[in-house]
């Protein structure tokens, strides 16, 4: 009851806090729907119920703010139908649609009861905003811009964003580390949140710092180990799809189990559903190369070795064929030789006993022309001082001579000389 004092009306502040009650329930008698983000859930685990914060921004700012009751029953219901539809629960940072009543407490104050949510507006909104950063990029030129970026051959470097503790991250690494080929990696953690306000901001700061290092790399992998549309919702954000696309290297993603892809997924080089199929990628390029290498080997060594095995029967062939025609000349040489042998004995036999007539018959007239047989034919020698005289200017009057003739010599004392005509010199 109000009272009156110093002609003023004064009221309690239950009776005003009552009072606003009774106009707020007489006003909103009925539910009605309302679009919002809700920017914590503040779930209280105990007592089962939640007590969310909701907002509405325009140019990121908060133009409206309110705090909303959701009681367990209502909770276990709307979070059971999240997880049918968007395969995730209720969570911070998401925008949407519910129907609520307006309540009003005189300790609590003003709040909203949330009543039910509408999971297909939530999904409705997240595929709203990946068309929008589809077509923006699209019209920038830069959709497609990563996957002409050139993965080597060996992709072996790897600049990994994901979560340290993350299942996803964990079995990527065993898969790489542990593979049965023994192929060699060399990987390295740059740790970033990857779902919630805080991933975009993360995601996009380690992308920048592996550029400024960028040359220790061959490809960035963005990995994450499962998750629903709704946690999956900042890979639509145009930012970071913007830098995944501008990023020099290819940038490859496993980043989820959503059969609806995000903006990052699908301008990325790759994209793999899962951190382990990303990571049997990776192997698969060295299958590629290390496969044919190995078939390339294989080939070499089965033609190297029939090549051998030709050649050997070819060169056994050249052998016996090189034998043959050795010995089939070997024979003819032999024959030859013989024959030569037969035809140099007899031409020497000829010679020889050519010569042993030209030297008897040299014997012959050397003994015919010996001295003694001239003497005997009549021939005679005078000597002059024991020389023989060959002219007669040799001999003068009164010389001594000794004529030698067959069976002695005879001395004689020149009376004179007589010079033959013709022989005045």
């Amino acid at each position: 009851m109000a009272e009156t004092a110093h002609d003023k009306t004064v009221f309690t502040l239950a009776e005003v806090t009552r009072g606003i009650q009774k106009t707020l329930a007489e006003r909103y008698r009925t539910s009605f729907w309302v679009k919002a983000e809700m920017n914590k859930l503040n779930f209280y685990k105990q007592s089962g119920h939640c007590y969310p914060d909701l907002v509405e921004k325009k140019d990121g700012k908060v133009i409206a703010q309110i705090r909303a009751n959701l009681w367990k029953n209502e909770y276990s219901s709307i979070n059971n139908n999240f997880l049918k539809v968007l395969k995730e629960p209720l969570k911070d940072g998401i925008k949407i649609l519910f129907l609520a009543n307006v309540t009003f407490d005189p300790v609590y104050g003003l709040s909203l009861r949330i009543l039910d949510i509408d999971p297909s507006y939530t999904l409705g909104d997240i595929e709203r905003e990946r068309q929008e950063t589809i077509n923006r990029l699209q019209e920038e030129g830069i959709f497609d811009k990563n996957k002409t970026t050139t993965l080597p051959l060996l992709p072996k470097r790897i600049a990994i964003i994901s979560v340290e503790t993350s299942k996803g991250y964990a079995d990527f690494v065993n898969i790489i580390e542990g593979n049965s080929w023994s192929y060699k990696f060399f990987h390295l953690l740059f740790p970033s949140l990857l779902q919630g306000d805080g991933a975009i901001d993360g995601i996009m700061s380690q992308l920048s710092r592996i550029k400024k290092v960028i040359t220790h790399f061959d490809v960035v992998a963005i990995i994450r180990g499962g998750g629903g549309d709704i946690g999956l919702s900042c890979y639509n954000d145009y930012r970071l799809s913007r830098e995944v696309a501008m990023f020099p290297i290819p940038v490859i993603t496993g980043i989820g189990h959503s059969t609806n892809e995000t903006v990052a997924e699908m301008i990325s080089f790759s994209n793999a559903i899962t951190p382990t199929k990303l990571a049997e990628y990776l192997i698969q390029k060295f299958h590629n190369f290390s496969v044919p290498l190995q078939k390339a080997e294989e080939k070499i060594n089965d033609k190297s070795k029939r090549f051998l095995k030709d050649e050997k029967t070819r060169f056994g062939a050249e052998i016996k064929l090189f034998r043959s025609v050795t010995y089939n000349m070997l024979q003819k040489n032999r024959s030859d030789i013989n024959g030569l042998k037969e035809s140099v004995l007899q031409q020497t036999r000829f010679f020889i006993k050519d010569q042993t007539t030209k030297i008897e018959n040299m014997g012959r007239n050397v003994i015919n022309m010996s001295p003694q047989r001239v003497l005997k034919r009549g021939y005679s020698i005078t000597l002059l001082n024991g020389k023989s005289v060959q002219h007669i200017n040799n001999v003068q009057a009164n010389d001594i001579i000794n004529t030698i003739v067959y069976g002695g010599s005879i001395n004689s004392i020149v009376r004179s000389t007589k010079k033959s005509s013709g022989n005045e010199q």
